[in-house]
């Protein structure tokens, strides 16, 4: 194989590459990539600027972050992943052919380790693109190592501080490669020693001098500052990765000159299986689950929810949440909802706990329920809850919304003033703050109008522990809360209350008929408990035939032909709880 042969067909490996990476964030994980989106808020002015560049490796952040906002397309944040991981790759086989080990074809092959390791890294919901962005310049600026004496005297006194400010503890993949560079390539084992020693020296004289002038912790400027989300802990993997970009390219030193063509068409076949295999272990199921969730709920595409659950029967608290939400929002919580899983009154309004990757979610029910309040305290809790203390986009639109349906407009205009300085945010920031302008146009808007109705604004004390008390209350308040109409009626049935049910629907049939199918089913099983017949037209005699058959086979162990039943929740989906 001739070299311009040779050329184009590695070129053509690394665009393989990128094609692959561009389907698997856009095909498969979009919903995480609107999930990073969300917990940033990347504002265009100059204290924002100043801010990430006080920062050691402040500007990889502040490029990463500005990369981050257009995940808001997910077709970009797709194309952007495709890109850095491209240029990663490219950069470790300039850094092999520099130690001298470009002649080997498994060389390129090898080359592909390093951002393998990183995709599959990625993986974690806390790796930050940070990471990413700082690999790829600390490589690019490693690639500049002179060689001359005297600059290369310059570049560790003057070069090294700058990729740590730029990159952050990236630099350690400049200073190793410095190590093995001088060690392997350098003209002098002895003078090669020092000049990498020295390197290694200055990386952590800037470690430690940034320690003493920047107001953070010396364990997290080892570990960097915007690398990984959770700042208390960092994954070994994070070290992995950064180890194997500054070794491969000298690993690659080991493999022969010439092999057959077999051979590599063999190994690359092999390579190929492996990271087909190997990266997608790094994706937690249930993780990215509760993302899509999510994703679902905040852009409320409530068909799609209800398509995923029927697809694949939801039994995490949350996703349970989601779709109990999906069906009321559609009208069919009453008539569907023990056709899928259910776990308890959670699984209607989750208990709230301080993680901020499920407290808009949470926020999100409240939200749609009309509790205007709740879910702009949710929203102020989320963006406190962010570990590595960033503001949230999703956050301060939601803080804007609700400020507006309360009429308080000199807050949200506030808020409008963030979204203002955004890419994707401001065209909506200008809309809202035109509807502002007029208190009426606020209470007819469809939405907005609406739950300024629904809303409670008089002064009432509520217990968590009761819910169906709150929602009562939001239902008296304007009956025509379909919402809070089909979440009053189901809790007591997730709570097997027979009784209180019955009292409900006497409630909510004063004001409207409603009769869904699931509370029939209790109805007929709580009339049988009392050992009365219901009152005629109560409940169609469709469902109190198959409530006869039911009652005729029931055992210790319910049939499996009355799944999908709240009798069946109740003798057996219920234990399982």
């Amino acid at each position: 194989m001739n070299q311009t042969c040779l050329k184009y067909s590695k070129w053509g490996l690394t665009l393989l590459f990128g094609v692959a990476a561009f389907l698997f964030w856009r095909l498969r994980y979009p919903s995480a990539l609107v999930y990073h989106e969300q917990w940033q808020l990347f504002l265009l002015d100059g204290d924002y600027f100043c801010s990430r560049m006080a920062q050691p490796g402040g500007v990889a952040r502040y490029v990463a972050e500005f990369l981050v906002q257009f995940y808001n397309s997910t077709t970009f944040g797709a194309l952007i992943l495709a890109a850095l991981y491209m240029l990663i790759q490219r950069l470790t086989w300039r850094m092999t052919r520099k130690a001298g080990a470009g002649t080997s074809p498994l060389a390129y092959l090898l080359s592909f380790v390093p951002v393998c390791l990183l995709w599959y890294y990625m993986g974690d919901v806390s790796v930050m693109l940070t990471l990413a962005v700082s690999l790829a310049m600390a490589a690019a600026l490693a690639l500049a190592w002179p060689k001359k004496k005297w600059a290369k005297w310059a570049f560790l006194f003057v070069g090294i501080p700058v990729i740590y400010w730029v990159a952050g503890p990236a630099v350690w993949v400049a200073a190793l490669f410095i190590l093995g560079y001088e060690m392997v390539c350098g003209a002098s084992r002895l003078g090669g020693l020092l000049l990498g020693v020295v390197a290694v020296v200055m990386v952590l004289a800037c470690t430690l001098i940034s320690a003493a002038v920047t107001p953070y912790p010396l364990y997290q400027l080892f570990r960097g500052l915007d690398y990984y989300r959770i700042w208390a802990s960092v994954p070994l993997m994070q070290y992995v990765v950064m180890l194997a970009l500054a070794v491969v390219p000298f690993l690659c030193r080991l493999l022969p000159a010439q092999m057959g063509g077999r051979v590599v068409g063999a190994v690359a076949a092999l390579a190929i299986v492996l990271a087909l295999f190997f990266i997608p272990k790094g994706y937690d199921a249930k993780t990215y689950e509760l993302i899509d969730y999510d994703y679902l709920v905040r852009t409320q595409q409530w068909d799609a929810i209800i398509a995923k659950a029927e697809r694949q029967n939801p039994d995490l608290p949350m996703s349970v949440a989601a779709n109990n939400l999906a069906l009321a929002m559609e009208g069919q919580l009453g008539d569907r909802m023990f056709q899928f899983f259910q776990n308890g009154v959670q699984g209607l309004l989750p208990d709230f706990e301080r993680n901020f990757s499920t407290i808009p979610l949470t926020g999100e029910i409240y939200w749609q329920l009309g509790f205007v309040n709740t879910a702009q305290r949710f929203a102020f809790e989320a963006m406190e809850a962010i570990p590595n203390m960033n503001k949230s986009c999703r956050a301060v639109k939601r803080l804007a919304e609700t400020n507006m349906v309360n009429g308080q407009y000199e807050v949200a205009e506030k808020y409008l003033d963030l979204l203002d300085k955004t890419v994707f945010y401001r065209s909506w920031a200008q809309r809202t703050r035109q509807l502002m302008a007029d208190d009426k146009a606020v209470s007819e808007h469809s939405f907005y109008g609406k739950l300024r109705r629904w809303r409670i604004d008089s002064d009432y004390l509520f217990s968590d522990r009761e819910p169906d008390m709150m929602i009562g209350q939001a239902f008296l308040k304007d009956s025509t809360n379909s919402v809070a109409m089909q979440y009053l009626l189901a809790i007591p049935m997730l709570n097997g209350d027979g009784q209180r049910l019955m009292q409900y629907m006497q409630v909510v049939n004063e004001r409207i008929v409603y009769r869904p199918l699931a509370c029939q089913e209790a109805l007929a099983y709580a009339f049988a408990q009392q050992r009365q017949q219901p009152p005629l037209g109560l409940i169609d005699p469709m469902v109190l035939q198959r409530f006869n058959e039911f009652s005729q086979s029931y055992s210790s162990v319910p049939s499996e032909q009355f799944k999908g039943t709240y009798w069946y929740y109740l003798t057996a989906g219920k234990k399982k709880e």
